[in-house]
């Protein structure tokens, strides 16, 4: 066990020594800090007051559903910045940032099953709720609507 700790701590120190590895991290951390600060307050203010409480999609007669091709385009390029986010978001748990929100944001711009229930979950959370609505607020924006907790019909969807 004490050579465990032995080679981890020499791992570390090696680690702590790489100035040009640290400056990248730091760099990370510093944009990934700033990168938040700027853009999500614009996308959670862009988001429908009744996003969480109202499953409809895009309307049908909406231009993306007419050309196929735009629609691959936009999912990949939400599904990318989606990820992107995320990873953000995750990150920013331990480094300075909107972490939680940050990863809110992710999971409404990404495609995949189980994602409405996670959403939900994660706005009913009160200090969730209060970040948003006070972001949304300084924006001009009413608060988010958020569905009642009977409402697990929908959620499954």
């Amino acid at each position: 066990m004490q050579q465990v700790i032995n080679e981890f701590a020499t791992i570390i120190g090696e680690f702590v020594l790489q100035p040009r590895l640290l400056a990248l991290i730091f760099g990370a951390s510093l944009i990934l800090f700033v990168g938040s600060i700027l853009l999500i307050p614009v996308l959670v203010a862009k988001i429908r007051v009744d996003y969480f409480v109202n499953l409809s999609k895009v309307n049908s007669e909406s231009w993306i559903n007419r050309h196929p091709s735009a629609k691959v385009a936009l999912f990949v390029v939400k599904n990318f910045l989606g990820i992107t986010l995320l990873i953000s978001g995750v990150i920013m748990l331990v480094l300075p940032g909107q972490g939680i929100i940050t990863v809110l944001i992710a999971l409404t711009l990404l495609d995949f099953p189980g994602k409405r229930s996670l959403e939900i979950h994660l706005i009913r959370q009160k200090h969730v709720q209060t970040a948003f609505n006070w972001i949304r607020r300084r924006a001009g924006q009413p608060p988010i609507m958020i569905p009642n907790p009977s409402r697990t019909k929908e959620e499954k969807h």
